[in-house]
């Protein structure tokens, strides 16, 4: 009897040409005290091309876990993460490493990278020169349910 794993994230890529057009009020909405009603032009936006700024190296991806809930990242939240962006320090990152994929905030120390999980129930993870890691994207929003 073999034990399948489930896979953590599932990737999707947009759908660029789409005719589907949400209404959307750009002057914004206050947070804070409420504001004078105001006369509002009601425009169209398409999720696709607002959050994907290199439409060929993004991707959806669908979070399975909460090894990153202080970072806001939650269990069936869905990440945009684009491919063309260069790792840095302290970013969010997709991480294929050791044959399986994750998503944790990259920690560059000198001569040491971590891939660090944003719950104190997880430990760091040390790439070491026996690990295979491949960045293999760079988070830029989180869409979420509320």
């Amino acid at each position: 009897m073999s034990i399948k794993k489930e896979p953590k994230l599932s990737f999707f890529r947009p759908v660029l040409n789409s005719e589907v057009r949400i209404p959307l009020i750009k002057e914004g909405v206050s947070a804070g005290f409420p504001s004078p009603a105001i006369d509002f032009m009601e425009n169209s936006i398409d999720l696709n091309t607002a959050l994907c700024k290199n439409p060929l190296a993004t991707f959806y991806i669908k979070v399975k876990g909460n090894s990153m809930i202080d970072a806001g990242i939650n269990d069936k939240d869905v990440l945009v993460v684009d491919r063309s962006l260069e790792p840095q320090n302290n970013k969010i990152a997709i991480c294929f490493i050791d044959g399986e994929f994750t998503v944790k905030r990259i920690q560059l120390e000198q001569d040491c990278l971590y891939l660090m999980p944003e719950n104190p129930n997880y430990p760091p993870i040390k790439v070491t020169e026996e690990n295979q890691l491949i960045i293999w994207g760079i988070v830029t929003y989180v869409i979420k349910k509320v």
